[in-house]
């Protein structure tokens, strides 16, 4: 690679098309959970909760910051060691997670640090970006794009996702399994892998969702399914497909939600209103609060904002013309939408519920930070991009 001079000054190398919907998706966070505590007794003191929230928030910033200072070149060197504390990590939750959180969620995916929780697969996903980046960039290197050798790779990503989808099984966390292959999925689709090979492995894919699917409606089918899921998933899928079947137990939560964002209407409550009581509203169900309070037309701003900010990031993806940084922005970008999509869909009945947050919105620490260091590698390609020019993808 040949260093070439550097004649941008720092406003010109951070990029405001990222930095700006990120501060007003902070914005609404900030006031969604402010309004979601005050209208929950349990969740104590509003000002509390934000608080904390808002410190998270400076936390994600100086990470940011840090993230920022470091290039292609040192990524590519680091993502190792990422993946491997980010393995060290999960490996460890499953002797030290905090009892009462798993007791609450059914998850041992918690370490709790005093007052504190933090959950380390949050951290995982950008490391394992990373590493997935890494990987696909030196096979690339390495080996042309044959069928034989598309196959090596495919075995290759898999081999360094099989850990961690293994472990988020015994921590029972399904939900996160869940963004791990969608980052897969959509790094694949970049990775230069035939389509000879994509299409009938996605169409299997498929057809083995939609077969789960069926069977959890089929009598004798959660028997087959039972040793791979919980009683409580099976509920949850009755729930999607049934949403007004049991409204007091299994699909209580997600009845709430409709009912809630059905009654923001066109143009929602109004500010600070809202009149329906939703569990877990400041994390998991936080979009109920966007949508009783600004309508339709304040939901479709919030969604916009998220659609602004891919296209920002599909952006600079382009402008850097390097192959590793756009693996890194793929399995970035797959991982945001997967949860915007989950997230929103799950609250409209659109899909199954699961706990997934809504990125830079929900209430939440390691999630905040784990989608706060992706847009951090995301900058870092704007910020080092004149720094160097990269002739090949093997220029490491």
């Amino acid at each position: 690679m040949a260093k070439v001079e550097n004649r941008m000054n720092w406003y010109d190398r951070i990029a405001w098309g990222i930095v700006i919907p990120v501060v007003l998706l902070a914005l609404i966070s900030l006031y969604s959970i402010w309004i979601a505590a005050a209208n929950d007794p349990k969740m104590g003191s509003p000002k509390q909760t934000v608080l904390i929230q808002a410190i998270w928030y400076l936390v994600s910033i100086g990470l940011i910051v840090l993230v920022m200072q470091f290039d292609a070149e040192q990524l590519y060197r680091l993502a190792p060691i990422a993946y491997g504390v980010g393995i060290v990590l999960l490996i460890a939750v499953l002797f030290l997670y905090n009892r009462q959180v798993a007791a609450d969620t059914g998850a041992k995916s918690w370490f709790k640090l005093g007052p504190l929780t933090f959950q380390p697969s949050e951290l995982m996903k950008p490391a394992f970006i990373l590493m997935l980046a890494r990987v696909v960039q030196k096979h690339n290197t390495e080996y042309s794009h044959t069928i034989k050798n598309d196959w090596l790779l495919i075995g290759k990503i898999f081999a360094w996702l099989i850990p961690v989808a293994v472990l988020l099984k015994l921590q029972n966390d399904f939900g996160t399994m869940l963004v791990f292959f969608a980052i897969v999925g959509g790094v694949i689709l970049v990775s230069g892998i035939s389509w000879k090979i994509i299409i009938p492995v996605y169409g299997t894919v498929f057809v083995l969702g939609a077969t789960a699917i069926i069977l959890v409606v089929t009598p004798g089918g959660q028997a087959i399914l039972g040793h791979f899921f919980r009683a409580y998933q099976f509920e949850r899928i009755n729930s999607w497909l049934d949403p007004s079947g049991d409204t007091s137990k299994g699909a209580y939560q997600l009845w709430q939600s409709m009912k809630a964002i059905g009654s923001g209407q066109l143009f929602g409550q109004g500010v600070g209103k809202i009149n329906v009581y939703v569990p877990v509203r400041t994390s998991d169900m936080i979009f109920s609060v966007i949508g009783e309070t600004f309508g339709f037309i304040g939901s479709c701003v919030v969604i916009f904002i998220y659609f602004y900010l891919i296209f920002q990031m599909v952006q600079i993806t382009f402008e850097t013309k390097n192959a590793f940084y756009s693996y890194i922005s793929t399995g970035i970008i797959m991982m945001i939408l997967f949860h915007v999509f989950e997230n929103i869909g799950m609250g409209i009945d659109l899909l199954p519920l699961t706990g997934i947050p809504l990125p830079f919105v929900s209430q939440g620490g390691s999630a905040l930070i784990g989608n706060m260091i992706g847009v951090g590698l995301i900058l870092s390609m704007k910020w080092h991009h004149k720094d160097y020019m990269f002739s090949t993808a093997g220029d490491f």
